[in-house]
């Protein structure tokens, strides 16, 4: 389970044993979740958070602490019942070989397919990470139109170079495309419908 340790938990660290606890995030890692996305946002690496955005998402989070220190992050946000987005996933700089963003991605998928969700997605910079994560390159359009409402305040928003990348988690539910939106409705946001 995502709350609770695994053997995936510890990990080879100078020659010592390090405990890694994954969980999911309470209000109380708020202060610590914008402390280090907000780092990365002052880069323009990622989106800068507010405690209010923190607090009304918190739900989304899971943390990965080594001892009282937070040393990564992610979300899983839901857009619809079969498809959400993997996102504002950060490692502290000093971890970022240790296989913490791993870590987090695995977390999060393995939440995702509780929630039986037939795919999800992520818009990153690093693509080569994802697709060894099992996700792979897909068009903008192939994913629902609500996912933009964040791209609206982001800053490059008129020149996106993000990538998007889906990984399929039930494929038999699944085909290319299920995300965009057909012009009979346009102005409406749908869900990915399902194959009978």
């Amino acid at each position: 389970m995502i709350s609770s340790l695994t053997s995936d938990s510890i990990a080879e660290y100078d020659g010592a044993e390090l405990t890694l606890e994954i969980r999911k995030a309470r209000m109380d890692d708020i202060a610590p979740l914008l402390r280090l996305i907000n780092d990365y946002a002052a880069k323009g690496i990622m989106l800068p958070r507010t405690e209010f955005e923190m607090s009304e998402n918190i739900r989304d989070f899971s943390v990965i602490y080594s001892g009282t220190d937070l040393v990564g992050c992610g979300a899983l946000h839901f857009y619809s019942p079969v498809i959400g987005e993997v996102r504002s996933l950060a490692v502290d700089p000093k971890w970022k070989s240790h296989g913490i963003g791993r870590r987090m991605v695995e977390a999060l998928v393995d939440e995702a397919r509780l929630f039986s969700l037939d795919a999800v997605f992520a818009f990153t910079y690093v693509a080569d990470f994802f697709s060894k994560m099992g996700f792979q390159e897909v068009e903008r359009g192939e994913l629902p139109l609500k996912v933009w409402k964040d791209c609206l305040r982001c800053p490059k928003f008129q020149c996106c170079d993000e990538i998007a990348m889906v990984q399929i988690l039930r494929p038999d539910h699944w085909q290319p495309g299920m995300g965009q939106q057909p012009d009979a409705f346009e102005g409406s946001i749908l869900l990915p419908i399902l194959r009978s």
